[in-house]
């Protein structure tokens, strides 16, 4: 019976000794090449993410800031494709702070039917949640043991408090305003720099189209703006 016992604990103390060794293996591996850990763990990350961004062209008087967190799960393994190696991943961002400025409502005087009229345009701060629930991104596989690019595409749903973007007044409740529901479309690109094991500096730039596809009477949109991204993240 005691040489059962003995051979028992023995057992249990040299399994446990193979996982102390495993485990001090993966991390020494997560220590050495912490790009490489988050790629063949299929790792879920999330954090903090802050972005800010001008509109373009006929809107480049529009300036944007907006911060919320992010999360997102790679989905495959590592696919093999000559330079486009790399590794399929889905995520969501939720913006709880969204903030345009656009130029000071103004009036503008003119001619109809040879009669001066006087219209008013609206303007200024506007606010709103928006939240991408659709981020498909590629993660490149690089020689880097810290850094991995990426480039992604995006969809999303803003909701201001007034209508948004600002254009000609109309009476509460009269036909001919835009609306407080648009769609952010997007694209972009941008890295992954691993300080350490787990945690990295996150940097994205991406071109946003704001439109409302027409839920308003009006849909002046905003075509084009390019938006600089931000985040920390947590890799788990």
């Amino acid at each position: 019976m005691g040489v059962l016992v003995a051979g028992a604990m023995m057992t249990v103390s040299l399994a446990a000794q193979a996982n102390t060794g495993a485990k001090a293996a993966s991390d020494k591996a997560a220590l050495d090449n912490p790009a490489a850990d988050v790629r063949t763990h299929e790792r879920w990350e999330f954090g903090p993410v802050l972005n800010g961004g001008n509109g373009l062209y006929d809107r480049s008087s529009y300036h944007f800031v907006w911060a919320g967190v992010q999360g997102g799960k790679a989905l495959t393994p590592v696919i093999h494709a000559g330079p486009l190696t790399g590794q399929f991943e889905m995520g969501v961002n939720i913006l709880p702070f969204w903030q345009a400025y656009t130029p000071a409502p103004y009036s503008q005087t003119v001619m109809v039917n040879g009669q001066p009229v006087v219209q008013n345009y609206g303007g200024g701060t506007f606010r709103g949640v928006s939240i991408m629930p659709i981020i498909f991104r590629w993660n490149f596989v690089t020689r880097s043991k810290r850094f991995t690019p990426w480039f992604q595409a995006a969809g999303g749903v803003l909701y201001t408090t007034h209508k948004f973007p600002p254009n000609l007044l109309v009476p509460k409740g009269t036909p001919g305003g835009t609306s407080v529901f648009n769609f952010t479309p997007q694209g972009g690109i941008g890295f992954h720099y691993f300080t350490r094991p787990k945690r990295s500096i996150d940097v994205g730039l991406n071109a946003v189209h704001i439109s409302s596809a027409s839920l308003g009477d009006k849909n002046p949109g905003v075509n084009s703006s390019l938006q600089l991204q931000i985040g920390y993240t947590w890799w788990k």
